[in-house]
């Protein structure tokens, strides 16, 4: 194996993978605020809030993530009149994507809490709002946690999907290199391994959130 290949291209492999975590935090972060939002909607008795949040998840969890990124890189330059670039067609497309899956985590953390741990909060005084963000929410943050951490490894390796669009993310400029170069065996053996690596970390700091069992 020629490992000189690797380190020969060590920068733009490693500008690639801060894209990838750059593209990684956005559908996050944005997948959190917006599936929380969709969570609250869908928990609501309020129709108009709980029928349009239950059939926009249902939508998102019933297609494939690589056919949102075409609609938005694709479609949105047709109806809008204007193109979206490639890290801005991909960070819109899983954040709406992933808000769906976020907000099923959501959903079932809160759901979790006793109805008791409400009531209680009411009976103090506390209103509604205050009730779920004091002391629901809180603790349903903990229980959620572990399933929030594996979710957002999910995402880390499915941002490799953004290739499609042409975006240089990291298992992208491996194989624009591979073109060149012809060494797949070491760079994509490489590129198993950074994947491995930060995947495993993820999954082992979700263990450490899991409740323990007495």
């Amino acid at each position: 194996m020629y490992l000189s290949v690797i380190f020969r291209n060590a920068d733009f492999m490693l500008g690639g993978l801060v894209l990838t975590f750059e593209l990684a935090a956005i559908a996050i972060g944005g997948g959190l605020i917006w599936g929380t939002i969709l969570a609250m909607a869908r928990l609501s008795h309020i129709k108009w809030l709980y029928f349009p949040a239950s059939a926009y998840v249902h939508f998102f969890r019933g297609i494939p993530l690589i056919l949102v990124i075409f609609w938005l890189y694709f479609l949105i330059p047709v109806v809008a009149g204007h193109s979206l670039n490639e890290f801005t067609a991909a960070s819109i497309s899983f954040i709406v994507y992933e808000a769906a899956y976020f907000s099923e985590i959501i959903r079932a953390g809160i759901q979790s809490i006793p109805q008791g741990q409400k009531f209680a909060g009411l009976s103090t005084g506390l209103t509604g709002f205050q009730t779920i963000h004091q002391i629901i929410l809180p603790q349903a943050l903990r229980n959620m946690a572990p399933s929030l951490i594996t979710h957002a490894v999910v995402i880390f390796q499915d941002t490799s999907l953004s290739y499609v669009i042409g975006l240089r993310e990291f298992l992208r400029r491996v194989n624009l290199i591979d073109a060149r170069e012809f060494r797949s065996v070491e760079l994509y053996a490489f590129a198993a391994l950074v994947y491995f690596v930060i995947c495993t970390t993820g999954a082992l700091a979700s263990r450490k959130l899991e409740p323990r069992r007495i």
